[in-house]
């Protein structure tokens, strides 16, 4: 059975990985916080299990069975986040750190009957996909609002990198997964954008704002 560590760091590979499956010692322990000898350490001990093909000082790489044990702990975590929110009626902002505690039970009958009880989701209630109990991943590819043009209308259908401090930032100023956006103009200097849903005529976005947020035309 993997540990609960090696769960975070499987996660961690999958969530990092670049186009070729690839991720660096380097960026593994900047993301989750620890010394270098501490993640190569670790890296030799999945590749025991057969979960990480590990050579010294070359990119890491997701095995097979490694890959499906990183999507499968990310399922029960975008399962949890979802219950709490459709179930419980927690706010988006408020459910990561909930999840990252359930996401660690090992019982299949349990996500099994979460899955069941919310009707079988696809994404989470950030957008994000849900693998399913093979740990697949149905990908679509939606588009960052900072890649739009003025006069575009847009629907937000995900979030990317969601703090609970951007999420309570998107609560403030109204905006949540289904909103329909028009942008009206574009700031040449900073790229900002302002635009137009719901009651708000002249809403400004950052750049970083807009970056972060998915959207389709």
């Amino acid at each position: 059975m993997v540990s609960l560590t090696e769960e975070n760091y499987l996660k961690a590979l999958l969530t990092l990985a670049n186009e070729k499956g690839e991720v660096s010692v380097n960026e593994l322990s900047k993301h989750l916080n620890i010394k270098m000898p501490t993640a190569n350490s670790m890296m030799k001990k999945l590749a025991d299990k057969k979960l990480v093909h590990y050579i010294s000082y070359k990119p890491l790489r997701l095995t097979e069975k490694g890959r499906k044990e990183a999507a499968l702990v990310i399922r029960k975590h975008r399962l949890t986040e979802m219950f709490l929110v459709e179930k419980m009626g927690f706010g988006w902002e408020e459910v990561h750190a909930i999840a990252e505690q359930i996401e660690h039970i090992h019982s299949t009958a349990f996500f099994e009957k979460m899955d069941a009880l919310l009707g079988y989701p696809k994404f989470d209630p950030h957008g994000s996909p849900i693998p399913d109990k093979n740990g697949k991943m149905e990908w679509i590819a939606f588009e960052s609002l900072s890649h739009c043009q003025a006069g575009d209308s847009v629907k937000l259908e995900a979030v990317i990198h969601s703090s609970d401090e951007f999420l309570k930032f998107l609560n403030s100023r109204e905006l949540k997964l289904g909103t329909r956006l028009k942008i009206k103009s574009i700031e040449g200097f900073d790229k900002s954008m302002t635009v137009s849903y719901g009651k708000r005529a002249d809403e400004v976005l950052s750049a970083l704002v807009c970056e972060k947020l998915l959207v389709s035309k």
